[in-house]
């Protein structure tokens, strides 16, 4: 397959990566595998030697904790929080003995889900990428986390283990490449631990419906399981940030795959977007949707762009404020683009349908011209629907 071959070439090139470590890799009975950490930090030293520079997203703290309570099947958010809090000192202890012996520095980043999605907090989303730059710029080896310990999102799921969480962090610092390590070689076209006859796919190309490939959970520690890994996946290589996901104990699978060699499953990235496109499109979290007619949603969708006027607003649904993202929909409810909208949810439903000269006498003060501005919006969809 020419296109998987030439993806994987193109990892050889990648002089930035995000490595996420999933709790079914990096755990073992008597605590973590140290034996797997050590292996991963001599991987990120012949990386780093090679002017790559490494970003590790990890789990492990809950279950270390959960080890050091002797607490047994699923637990309630309280009780993941309290393991969460007694993990994380020894899950950083045992990343900076294995990386100090290889003379590398790592750092704690705790990130909750508000820190990357929340247009509200855009400014803690910047502050993130500029802390893990300097680190790198530094030479120090970031080690991040979702705060289990006090996010209630980090032990529900919401970041699926930590698979969204590392393709956020990719697509925040504008990492060349994300690998995804599993317990699972890859991702098969069926679920592996109940069909003997299950395949490996070695490449998903952009816009290939793999959704059924998806497996269930992986037990009561495993938070994501492969629908997050697809989900993660799929939201970086959209971004233009190749994915591979690959079995965490494969000998020396971040330098294989960084090789180009054939190792797990590559989800071939689309055109590399411009930072904030990607943030618009896969980060920021929508907190409503605008309706939109058939004249502003080509006008969205031409190719020399155009902002979204009031008068072409035809319904408004949520609660947002001004400032916060929103989903723009045809009326056929085929999402087309998203962005950052110039007014309240209350104030865009008295302005819809109406022009700009007329905003100014239906809320009693001078608005902005547009509903949501060229500048603050990114297509999501190709081109209306006949």
């Amino acid at each position: 397959m020419t296109d998987e071959r030439n993806a994987r070439r193109r990892l050889t090139g990648a002089r930035s990566v995000v490595i996420k470590i999933g709790t079914r890799v990096i755990a073992a009975d008597d605590g973590l595998n140290r034996a797997f950490l050590d292996g991963l930090a001599t991987q990120v030293a012949a990386l780093r030697e090679r002017g790559v520079v490494v970003v590790i997203v990890t789990s492990g703290a809950v279950h270390l904790g959960r080890r050091t309570l002797a607490h047994h099947g699923r637990a309630s958010v309280s009780a993941r929080q309290a393991m969460a809090a007694i993990g994380q000192p020894e899950l950083m202890r045992n990343y900076s003995e294995a990386f100090g012996e290889r003379g590398l520095i790592v750092a704690q980043l705790l990130l909750s889900a508000s820190d990357m999605v929340d247009t509200r907090e855009r400014e803690r989303y910047l502050n993130v990428r500029n802390t893990i730059d300097a680190l790198l710029r530094d030479g120090v080896v970031p080690v991040i986390n979702e705060n289990d310990s006090v996010s209630i999102e980090g032990v529900t799921a919401t970041f699926g283990e930590n698979d969204r969480l590392a393709a956020l962090v990719a697509i925040a610092f504008r990492a060349e490449a994300l690998v995804l390590l599993s317990d699972q070689p890859g991702l098969f076209d069926c679920d592996p631990r109940s069909h003997e006859d299950a395949k490996l796919i070695t490449a998903v190309l952009p816009g290939q419906d793999i959704a059924t490939c998806a497996g269930e959970v992986g037990g009561p520690e495993s938070a994501g399981g492969m629908a997050a890994k697809l989900d993660a996946a799929i939201m970086a290589a959209r971004c233009g940030i190749p994915v591979v996901i690959a079995h965490g104990h494969e000998p020396d699978v971040a330098l294989r795959v960084l090789g180009g060699e054939e190792v797990g499953t590559i989800f071939v990235a689309g055109p590399r977007m411009a930072a904030w496109d990607a943030y618009l499109r896969s980060t920021a979290e929508p907190h409503g949707e605008v309706i939109v007619d058939d004249g502003a949603a080509r006008a969205i969708l031409d190719p020399d762009g155009a902002s979204l006027l009031p008068v072409g607003v035809r319904e408004v649904k949520g609660a947002f404020q001004r400032g916060e993202m929103v989903t723009i929909h045809e009326l056929t409810g085929r999402e087309i683009a998203r962005g950052l909208v110039n007014y309240s949810a209350d104030e865009l439903c008295l302005i819809a349908g109406h022009r700009t000269r007329e905003i100014e006498a239906l809320l009693g003060r001078r608005g902005d011209d547009e509903a949501v501005h060229r500048d603050n919006l990114a297509v999501t969809a190709s081109k209306p629907k006949p």
